[in-house]
C-alpha cells in the first residue's frame, strides 16, 4: 500500500484513469456516429422497400417482393401499434430467428411490412466496438507505462532532492543534488524543469548557508585565537599585584574569561572536522568513577561551598571502545552544567552502555529540549534562555566519539541527560 501511495504510482494511475475515461468518450462517440450512420443506411433502405411495397399494393399491381406481407407474426408490438396509429416507422427485430430491420405502414386495415437482413450490420458493429476497445486498452497500457516511466523519472529526482536535503540537515554541507543541467535558465525555446529548480534552489540554499557557517567557524577562531595571547600576557601581570580583594576579583574575571576562549577554541576544532578520536577499550563504569571524582574535585577546588560531591552508582558495568580524554571532558561538562543550574544531589548512573546524568534543579527549558543547545545561551533570564558553550562542546565531542545525547526532564523535576556509548567497534589498528 506504501509504493502505491508514492508519486510515481499517483502519476501513473491518474494519467491512466484520465486516458481511460478520454478513451471511452471517443469510444462511446464514435460508436455512436457509426452506429447511427449505418443503421441509419439499413433503415433508409428498408424505408424505401416499403415505398415500393405500398406503391404496388395501391395501384393493385403484384410488386415480386418475397420480403412483404401482410401482418407477419414477428412483427415487433411497437411498430404495429405505430401503424395502427396509421403511420410507417421502422425497427431492429428478428425474423425467422435472425436479425432483420422491419419497416411497415398502413394498408387499408393491416400492416404491410418489409424487412432487410441486419445480422451483418451487427457484425460489423461488434467489430468496429471490438477495435475501439482494443484501441482504448492499447492506448491506456502505453499512455500508463509512459506516465510511470516519467513520474518514476521525477520521483528520483525528489527523492535525491529529498535525501540530499536530510544530508545537509545532518550536518553534510557539503552535499548538492546537481542535476544536470540545473544551472541553465528558461528562455526562448527552452521548457521549464521545475524539479531541477528545487534542486538547483537546494544546492544555492546549502551553499549560501555553508558560507556563512565557514565565516562565522573563522570568526570564532580567530577572534579566541586573538584574545588568547593578551589574556595569557594580562593572568600573568594580574598574579605580580598585591595581594587583596581587587587581585581576587581580577583573577577571577581572567580566569573565566580565559576559559571562554580556550572554549571558543575547543569549539572552533571541533566544527572544523579535523578533530579524531584515540580509541582504546575503557571499563566504563571505573572511567566515570574516576572522571566524575575528578570533577568534583576540580570543582570543590574552585568554589568550596560547592554542595556534596556527585554520585556515581554502577548498575551493569560494560567495555566500550572510546576516548577516555573526550569522554572525561563531556562529563565534566555535564557536571558542571548541573552544578550551576540544576540543584544536588547530582546523580550519575551507569547501565551499560548508557550513562544518565541527573540533577534535581528545575530541569532543562523546553527550547533546549526540542532544539539542542545553542552558543551564547547561559540559564540567566537576563542573558535569555538555554545554556552555553559547555552543552555545545558536549555535543560536539559526542559528535566525535559517535555517541547520542538526549536531553530530557525527570518526571518529579531535574535535567536528565543521556549518553549512548555506541557498542561493537573496534580499536583503530586491530
Amino acid at each position: 500500500m506504501r509504493a502505491l501511495s508514492s508519486l510515481r504510482w499517483k502519476i501513473a494511475l491518474t494519467t491512466t484513469m484520465v486516458c481511460c475515461m478520454v478513451a471511452a468518450a471517443l469510444g462511446i462517440l464514435v460508436h455512436n456516429v457509426v452506429a447511427r450512420q449505418m443503421v441509419g443506411e439499413v433503415r433508409k433502405a428498408a424505408a424505401t422497400e416499403l415505398d415500393h411495397a405500398l406503391g404496388h399494393y395501391e395501384y393493385g399491381t403484384a410488386h415480386g417482393d418475397v420480403n412483404a406481407v401482410f401482418d407477419p407474426p414477428d412483427l415487433p408490438r411497437r411498430l404495429r401499434e405505430l401503424v395502427a396509429s396509421g403511420q410507417t416507422g421502422s425497427i431492429v427485430g428478428v425474423q425467422g430467428g435472425k436479425p432483420v430491420m422491419w419497416a411497415a405502414g398502413p394498408a387499408d386495415d393491416k400492416a404491410l411490412a418489409v424487412w432487410l437482413p441486419f445480422g451483418s450490420t451487427r457484425d460489423r458493429l461488434r467489430d468496429i466496438d471490438t477495435a475501439i476497445l482494443a484501441s482504448a486498452i492499447l492506448a491506456a497500457g502505453l499512455v500508463a507505462l509512459a506516465g510511470l516511466f516519467l513520474a518514476d523519472r521525477i520521483s528520483r529526482r525528489l527523492a535525491t532532492t529529498a535525501a540530499v536535503a536530510r544530508r545537509i540537515t545532518a550536518g553534510d554541507l557539503d552535499a548538492r543534488v546537481n542535476l544536470p543541467g540545473e544551472g541553465d535558465e528558461p528562455g526562448p525555446g527552452r521548457s521549464r524543469d521545475e524539479v531541477r529548480d528545487v534542486a538547483h534552489a537546494l544546492d544555492s540554499m546549502a551553499s549560501s548557508l555553508q558560507g556563512r557557517l565557514e565565516a562565522e567557524k573563522r570568526f570564532t577562531a580567530d577572534v579566541a585565537h586573538e584574545l588568547r595571547t593578551p589574556l595569557t600576557g594580562s593572568l600573568a601581570a594580574a598574579a605580580l599585584l598585591p595581594e587583596g580583594r581587587p587581585k581576587e576579583m581580577i583573577n577571577n574575571r581572567l580566569r573565566a574569561l580565559h576559559l571562554l576562549t580556550e572554549d571558543l577554541l575547543e569549539i572552533s576544532r571541533l566544527d572544523s572536522g579535523v578533530e579524531r578520536a584515540d580509541l582504546t577499550r575503557v571499563e566504563l563504569g571505573r572511567a566515570v568513577e574516576r572522571a566524575v571524582a575528578a570533577a568534583a574535585a576540580a570543582g570543590s577546588g574552585a568554589a568550596p561551598d560547592a554542595g556534596p560531591a556527585p554520585s556515581v552508582r554502577v548498575v551493569r558495568d560494560t567495555v566500550v571502545v572510546t576516548d577516555r580524554r573526550r569522554l572525561d571532558r563531556i562529563l565534566a561538562n555535564l557536571l558542571v552544567n548541573a552544578g550551576k543550574h540544576g540543584r544536588p544531589p547530582v546523580e550519575v548512573t551507569v547501565e551499560g552502555p548508557v550513562v544518565v546524568v541527573r540533577d534535581h534543579g528545575p530541569g532543562y527549558p523546553p527550547e533546549l529540549i526540542e532544539r539542542g543547545p545553542q552558543r551564547f545561551r547561559t540559564g540567566d533570564p537576563g542573558r535569555g534562555r538555554g545554556h552555553g558553550l559547555g552543552l555545545t562542546i558536549v555535543m560536539g565531542q559526542a559528535a566525535v566519539l559517535e555517541i547520542v545525547v538526549g536531553f530530557a526532564n525527570a518526571p518529579d523535576g531535574g535535567a536528565v541527560t543521556t549518553l549512548r556509548l555506541p557498542v561493537g567497534r573496534t580499536p583503530e589498528g586491530d
